[in-house]
């Protein structure tokens, strides 16, 4: 059922706080902040984006830091500061003539529970909330920040067949 849903994915929706870092807001005294991300995490989704899937951002908080991390991996859409996650894949899905059963979305907390209505494939993080957990189609082993990201990357591209190309791809085999 999973391996299914997975199969059919050319999407991958994305939140930030707590999925692809573990939540925590650092804030220097200078009133800077920084952010801690997973390079296992980061390397996941430069694979899936070589493999011709798309990634996108959406987050409820506005981040320097993370601009500089999407260029990095690649992520050329990214969209923070969103109150409504809804309205956004559902723009997104439209924009890229997209049906609900090809997206799916990664998130920890209550504000993206409006991603997991849009998408076919709701991957909840393993240390999101209760009700994320509930609302998933599937929990991660890693919490957020600490591959999270990477372990539904894989489920994707080993869905989709196309794993062992990513791992030639990015192994130098």
């Amino acid at each position: 059922m999973i391996n299914e849903k997975a199969s059919r994915v050319k999407l991958l929706l994305l939140d930030v706080d707590g999925v692809m870092t573990d939540g925590r807001i650092t804030i220097n005294d200078r009133g800077e902040e920084t952010k801690a991300f997973s390079v296992k995490d980061g390397l996941g989704l430069k694979m899936l984006i070589s493999s011709g899937l798309e990634v996108v951002i959406v987050t409820g908080r506005r981040s320097q830091v993370l601009a500089h991390r999407s260029r990095e991996l690649g992520i050329e859409e990214v969209y923070q500061g969103v109150k409504n996650k809804n309205s956004v894949c559902q723009q997104l899905k439209k924009a890229k003539d997209l049906k609900k059963e090809q997206v799916c979305s990664l998130g920890d907390d209550i504000p993206d529970l409006a991603m997991f209505t849009e998408s076919g494939l709701s991957i909840a993080v393993a240390d999101a909330v209760k009700e994320v957990r509930e609302a998933a189609d599937f929990i991660t082993k890693s919490n957020g920040g600490f591959g999270a990201v990477r372990e539904a990357c894989e489920l994707i591209l080993k869905s989709q067949g196309k794993w062992r190309d990513a791992l030639a791809a990015f192994s130098g085999e």
